[in-house]
């Protein structure tokens, strides 16, 4: 039987969802389901990893009846996960020893400060190339250690096992592989970025034993075949949801840049073969590996986007639905001098202040509830910009344009404010569920359903664009104000209460 297809799992934050794509890269079926999240106290946040296991084993054969299809008919599956979300499990059991620590969790705080004390943290950005913070999954993995009692132990003989998301689901589907890829991996802050294997120095400075940690594969291969789901389809890629957004939005060439826009924003720029250490606030990751040789990248993460959008919604009451905002924000012209600085949880690329706090400032009898919403679009906008310009000066290149996707990328005013205030073409593809397109595309590589990458470039596709139209010198102006506004909003919290910086 010629097996006609490819399937990607997005195993996301809120929800899992499972897409089937042809040759041509067209969606031919879907299927999605949410799962819960858990706020046991302030600041923590946590899901059921069995819960997320039942609910992609049940959306997988859903996408395939929707498309109407079998499992003989798909050539290989491809994973894309929500990154740093920590799940620690029995060996033998498949029991995980407690909920999942999500990304956005910040429980760790106390001993991430603990840590930038300690005998070696300079050296931490050098050899994993991110900062030492709450987002990524060692120092998660750390306090499940020190907590959980007999963990340790059990860890140490080999009897509990530590996986990010696309780890416990591989592990599920093939009934034992415990397995990860290098951009995953690259997110614990324990691989090294040049070796791209665990690193003997960071498992000794967080106190992590090897014998729990998964085997580390390129983005694309052969990560076992599933026994579950799907049965006797190859698993033939997996990569963080970033990543697999910068694979599906084609950016292979140094320079191309992307954004995906949903709760936060995540700007991701293609650096090729070098790996290009930031010196402005970014996070050096690999973007993709395909073969023996990475494609690096530099990361700029943005707590909030959307979610600002639902904050004006659910809590203010401005709006009643999330795309009223830019019929809303397009009754005015500018933003009536005011700006919002959204950093309900700190902020991040390229600040990284987890002691900032939202600012809304320049209010006037002037301001209308339209230059409001105009103002919580524009705050996307100069984020954006702040990440641009800190990717453009550590990278020595310029974008020359941003390829977007995501839930905001359907505010067309908002992707002209981006156009305007990054003064280069803002592009949306036909296929905006990138991140899915991703994982299928580097699947496909992997078992020749697709040739190369140029044959990928040719199924991109752009649905619309929008170029700069707005008086250069009257948006710096605008985007000083903004820097001023950031300025104001550092140091409202004390660290030792406020909430570390994380993307995902």
């Amino acid at each position: 039987m010629t097996r006609r297809f490819v399937l990607a799992i997005d195993q996301g934050t809120t929800s899992s969802r499972c897409i089937v794509f042809d040759r041509q890269a067209r969606l031919a079926g879907l299927a999605q389901r949410a799962q819960r999240q858990y706020y046991p106290r302030s600041g923590w946040v946590e899901q059921d990893a069995l819960e997320i296991w039942r609910t992609v084993e049940k959306t997988v054969p859903a996408a395939l009846r929707d498309a109407g299809i079998g499992v003989g008919d798909v050539a290989a599956i491809g994973i894309a996960n929500q990154r740093e979300t920590t799940v620690v499990w029995d060996r033998d059991t498949g029991v995980p020893v407690r909920r999942a620590i999500v990304w956005q969790d910040v429980r760790t705080e106390a001993l991430v400060e603990q840590f930038r004390k300690q005998p070696g943290a300079e050296r931490i950005p050098e050899l994993s190339g991110l900062p030492l913070a709450t987002y990524f999954a060692a120092p998660r993995l750390r306090w499940l250690l020190d907590e959980v009692d007999g963990l340790r132990e059990r860890a140490e003989r080999g009897e509990v096992l530590f996986g990010t998301m696309e780890s416990w689901l591989i592990w599920n589907l093939t009934g034992g592989e415990h397995v990860t890829d290098v951009t995953n991996a690259g997110r614990t802050l324990l691989m090294n970025l040049a070796t791209r294997q665990w690193d003997e120095e960071l498992l000794r400075f967080f106190d992590i034993p090897r014998a729990m940690l998964p085997r580390i594969e390129a983005s694309t291969g052969d990560f076992g075949t599933a026994r579950a789901a799907a049965p006797g389809v190859r698993i033939g890629a997996a990569l963080g949801d970033q990543h697999a957004a910068l694979f599906g939005q084609t950016c292979f060439a140094p320079g191309e840049t992307e954004c995906t826009y949903g709760t936060g924003g995540f700007l991701m720029m293609n650096t090729g073969a070098e790996l290009v250490r930031s010196r402005h606030g970014l996070l050096t990751t690999i973007g993709y590996q395909v073969g023996p040789d990475p494609v690096y990248a530099l990361e700029g993460p943005i707590a909030v986007t959307g979610a600002l959008v639902q904050w004006l919604r659910d809590i203010i009451g401005l709006i009643a639905t999330a795309p009223e905002i830019e019929t809303l924000a397009g009754t005015v012209d500018d933003n009536g001098g005011c700006y919002l600085v959204p950093a309900f949880s700190g902020l991040y690329a390229p600040h990284w202040r987890s002691d900032a706090r939202g600012l809304l400032i320049g209010l006037t009898s002037y301001v209308t509830k339209g230059h409001l919403a105009r103002a919580v679009l524009e705050a996307t906008a100069w984020q954006t910009r702040d990440v641009v310009e800190a990717m453009n000066a550590d990278a020595g290149l310029r974008a020359e344009s941003l390829r977007v996707a995501g839930g905001m990328a359907a505010n067309n005013l908002l992707m002209q404010i981006i156009a305007d205030v990054l003064d280069i073409p803002v592009t949306r593809p036909l296929v905006t569920e990138t991140v899915s397109l991703g994982a299928a595309y580097a699947a496909g590589l992997a078992v020749g359903f697709w040739p190369d990458l140029q044959g990928l470039r040719s199924n991109w596709r752009a649905a619309a664009q929008w170029l700069p139209a707005a008086d250069r010198a009257v948006r710096d102006e605008e985007y000083d104000q903004w820097q001023r506004a950031v300025q104001l909003s550092v140091g409202w919290a004390r660290p030792t209460t406020g909430t570390s910086p994380e993307p995902s």
